[in-house]
């Protein structure tokens, strides 16, 4: 089987084939780091996470950048506000979002470049692109002048006329085209400066990505990530320059996660609807997060509710379940005892790790892969309602394999990596801290609401499901007996 991976600029899947054989080079736009991190940044780190951790299970080798960018208006503008410098405040807000990833247990780009670590590498691509003609001194600040490059708009398929049509009048008249974007901007008083051919100042946001991403992994590389907020102006813009600086093709595949949503609008900072991951983290565990992000692709647009969480919530325990009766088995079983597993089980459970990798293959599908697991913890299920009290020895190996298999594929999610009845007694736990009522108490309402049913007593069962939904406790009957949970508000 071929990892297929839909690539924005040509607008289709195509096999992934390295242009280092089994080695996949990928760079990924970090945060500009001013403030916490929100979940649409989660949502980021996590996709692209998953995406490493599965090529990797599929014995490539990657090498995974993702800078930070600390220096930009936004970070001088708030470090102004909290009067501090932007260094520091860039800095704290490095240490918070590592705080943040830790706890959602994201594993560590191999490398993680500052913008103010490379000004000279961007002095220098900005040289190269005058040297050509294709930039431009205005003043104390640099242009790219976007005429000189025939492609530009090919990622995000606009046309430049078009955009120059459709363009504001620019502040600065100094730029030869409303559409010249800048590389380096002049210093103003009070702002963070270095020196440069053409006085002081400091970078554009734009150059940092190009010149960070050209020093680690070559002009021409496999896969460059971001949200799909990024298409357009910057990674637009980091193709003009890469390309016009190096005179080669920038990036073979462009993948772009989709937004994250609020009752289907974008959330961001500038919306001010946005919910902190630390926020998030005080009433979820991290795999609930990652469970929820991972239930839809990548490429898909994440509507955030309540609602959404609590079914996230319900399918993961219904994994961990499913671990947890697994490892409560003994592991002596009977040698001479008939296996009680069938051909049809026994052929679905061999085939998890196929269709697994199938869904994956297809562009990463992270929710096709997760009803893989769904259907294999069914399975499990089904056989463990059967086994006798004295289990054959070769199902027990079997029912053990296939429960390692299952924590392997869901570990590339960062899912099932908890001890699994801790995981459930601790969800328990936080489910009676939200009601007025112990668990004793429930259990009992729930035996006298299976007798009243035993008998017919239609109108007690109904007393009791009223009672025990008057203190926000939900029932559901099912083949395996009554369950309770507490009840979902919008």
């Amino acid at each position: 089987m071929t990892i297929h991976i839909y690539n924005t600029l040509t607008g289709k899947k195509e096999r992934l084939e390295p242009l280092e054989p089994n080695h996949v080079k990928l760079y990924v736009c970090g945060i500009t780091s001013y403030d916490f991190c929100h979940i649409g940044h989660a949502r980021s780190a996590l996709a692209f996470d998953m995406i490493v951790k599965y090529l990797r299970y599929r014995n490539y080798k990657v090498t995974y950048v993702r800078n930070f960018t600390d220096i930009d208006d936004k970070i001088i503008n708030r470090a102004a506000e909290q009067n501090t410098s932007s260094f520091e405040l860039a800095d704290r807000f490095i240490h918070e979002f590592y705080t943040d990833m830790d706890r959602l247990g994201i594993d560590r780009p191999d490398m993680e470049p500052k913008a103010t670590e490379h000004i000279q590498e961007m002095v220098q691509i900005i040289s190269e692109l005058i040297d050509k003609g294709m930039a431009y001194q205005a003043g104390n600040d640099v242009y790219y002048a976007v005429e000189t490059f025939s492609e530009y708009g090919k990622l995000s398929r606009r046309n430049l006329e078009d955009m120059q049509a459709g363009a504001r009048i620019s502040v600065n008249e100094m730029k030869r085209n409303p559409m010249d974007f800048v590389l380096w901007k002049g210093s103003k008083p009070g702002e963070p400066k270095w020196d440069s051919p053409w006085g002081e100042g400091r970078p554009g946001w734009h150059i940092e990505c190009s010149a960070m991403s050209r020093k680690y992994l070559g002009n021409t590389f496999d896969i460059h990530g971001g949200g799909k907020d990024l298409i357009f102006p910057h990674h637009e813009n980091e193709i003009a320059q890469s390309e016009g600086a190096n005179g080669c093709s920038f990036v073979k595949t462009w993948i772009h996660h989709g937004f994250v949503t609020i009752r289907d609008e974008k959330m961001s900072k500038s919306l001010n609807n946005f919910l902190t991951i630390r926020d998030l983290l005080e009433h979820y565990h991290p795999e609930i997060l990652r469970f929820f992000v991972f239930s839809t692709h990548y490429r898909n647009p994440l509507d955030f509710s309540e609602l959404a969480m609590q079914d996230a919530t319900a399918g993961l325990e219904r994994l961990y379940a499913a671990i947890a009766a697994v490892d409560a088995l003994t592991t002596d079983g009977r040698s001479d005892s008939d296996s009680v597993i069938t051909d049809k089980d026994r052929q679905q459970m061999l085939s998890i790790e196929e269709r697994f990798q199938k869904a994956m293959d297809n562009d990463f599908n992270s929710a096709q892969a997760q009803s893989v697991l769904f259907d294999a913890a069914k399975s499990i299920n089904r056989i463990l309602q059967g086994l006798p009290p004295e289990p054959a020895s070769d199902d027990l190996v079997f029912l053990h394999a296939t429960r390692d298999l299952v924590k392997k594929l869901a570990a590339i999610m960062g899912l099932l990596e908890e001890d699994a009845q801790t995981f459930l007694d601790a969800q328990k736990q936080k489910m009676l801290s939200a009601i007025d009522m112990d668990e004793v108490t429930i259990d009992n309402l729930i035996e006298e609401r299976r007798l009243a049913r035993s008998t017919k007593n239609w109108a007690r069962s109904d007393e009791i499901r009223d009672e025990l939904l008057a203190h926000n406790i939900e029932l559901k009957d099912g083949p395996e007996g009554t369950s309770w949970t507490v009840k979902r508000t919008s």
